[in-house]
């Protein structure tokens, strides 16, 4: 038995309704920290840059690709809770170390970039405030890092729910925008879809940063490290399902607001801040503020997660102690590419002229490129008896599964060919 589900089970709550009540808040966390926190600095920008550039056109792909990311939280969460391994850990038992190893190669380089536009969203927003990123970079820094190698597992995640209340800031501005809501319901419903790179190439990220691959590691090692088991798993299911909606309402307000303000006015952006800073004459001071603080808010909540799904997923990979309950001594790997992550999106944020924005879009690009190839080995995983049992995927489930494979890698090939 989990530690959570004896101490479920030792709890004096009522029976009935209120009990699972209790017993969802206990098991609350992992999927809505999970999908809340790939609405980054890097997720911001592309949604941002895909309102201001194309308006409402990419409003229709929300609604898919947030199922999408239903279906696949879901299918991390019940891995999680059956097995009580991470999905590193079960790739390299089902497939060999040398598939493992490259597979946590190309996760790590995404990472890096992702974890490099996090510090570069913290300096962005604070510099709108008037504080030089020389320190608010490192003063993040050292949040992220004390907050998760001197807290425990429980303390780091309310802290992360906290931060997830504060992206109500992106819904607020939507309104402020003052869109043109007869417009939102048509592009809502008739798809418009384009064989132009650029499209192309705007589509693909808006995938990458929506169901990003870390995503699949990072909320399977939440599930087991918070001790959720086979007795828990339908209400983890809901904490996944509530966590995508919540995620997809977020990216659905920033590109109204951008599109309602920035698109009609031609404005072109490369990040979030100059999103946040064009918003001001168009919108107002308090809507551009407002954006400003939820990329601040995105960026250092992401710039914590980021580093320990790195931490988790090598370290599981290779067979290594990690969590974040373990103490150095016990988990030295673990706390140590942590802290290098961090130090490394850290230093590359301080280094004048680096293209930030060239590697922060490009590595939501290349999470919609490595994602067929991780949910292949999660759809294979998932769909063996002799490792799910009963749990494992149904007809519906895996139809969706495989269709988010394959279109994913239709999308990428149709974008090399229209480059070349």
């Amino acid at each position: 038995m989990t530690v959570l589900a004896e101490q479920i089970k030792n709890s004096k709550a009522p029976k009935g309704f209120w009990r699972s009540i209790m017993i969802f808040l206990a098991v609350l966390g992992p999927g809505i920290i999970t999908a809340n926190v790939d609405n980054d600095a890097g997720g911001i920008a592309t949604y941002s840059i895909a309102g201001a550039e194309f308006g409402y056109a990419f409003l229709w792909a929300v609604v898919p690709v947030v199922f999408a990311l239903v279906v696949v939280q879901e299918m991390s969460a019940r891995m999680g809770a059956i097995t009580g391994k991470g999905l590193a850990d079960l790739i390299r038992e089902n497939y060999g170390a040398k598939i493992t190893f490259y597979a946590m190669l190309a996760l790590m380089v995404t990472n890096l970039g992702n974890t490099m536009s996090e510090f570069s969203g913290v300096a962005a927003s604070l510099e709108i405030f008037g504080v030089s990123k020389y320190i608010s970079v490192p003063a993040a820094a050292l949040f992220v890092w004390f907050l998760v190698v001197k807290g425990t597992y429980k303390t780091v995640e309310k802290v992360f729910l906290v931060a997830c209340v504060f992206y109500i800031s992106y819904i607020v501005s939507g309104f402020m925008a003052d869109p043109d809501w007869g417009m939102v319901g048509k592009e809502m419903i008739s798809p418009e879809f384009r064989f132009d790179a650029p499209w192309i190439y705007m589509l693909i990220g808006i995938i990458g940063t929506t169901i990003a691959p870390w995503q699949l590691f990072f909320m399977q090692s939440s599930i087991v490290e918070k001790g959720i088991g086979v007795d828990q798993f339908r209400y983890s299911r809901w904490d996944a399902v509530v966590g995508c909606v919540m995620a997809g309402v977020v990216v659905f307000f920033i590109i109204v607001a951008c599109a309602a303000t920035l698109h009609p006015a031609g404005i072109k952006i490369e990040t979030a801040a100059d999103a946040a800073l064009a918003l001001e004459p168009l919108a107002g001071q308090y809507c551009s503020w407002l954006f400003a603080f939820g990329l601040f808010n995105a960026s250092i909540f992401a710039a914590t997660v980021l580093p320990l799904a790195v931490a988790y997923y090598i370290c599981e990979g290779l067979g290594w102690e990690a969590g974040v309950n373990k103490t150095f001594k016990e988990a030295p790997q673990f706390y140590v590419l942590f802290t290098a992550t961090i130090l490394i999106g850290m230093g590359v944020v301080l280094i004048p002229g680096f293209p930030l924005f060239e590697m922060m879009v490009l590595s939501q690009v290349v999470n919609g490129v490595v994602l067929p190839a991780i949910l292949v080995f999660m759809i294979l995983i998932i769909n063996r008896k002799d490792i799910m049992g009963d749990y494992v995927n149904g007809r519906v489930w895996n139809a969706i599964s495989w269709f988010t494979v394959i279109s994913t890698i239709i999308l990428t090939f149709i974008m090399i060919f229209t480059f070349f």
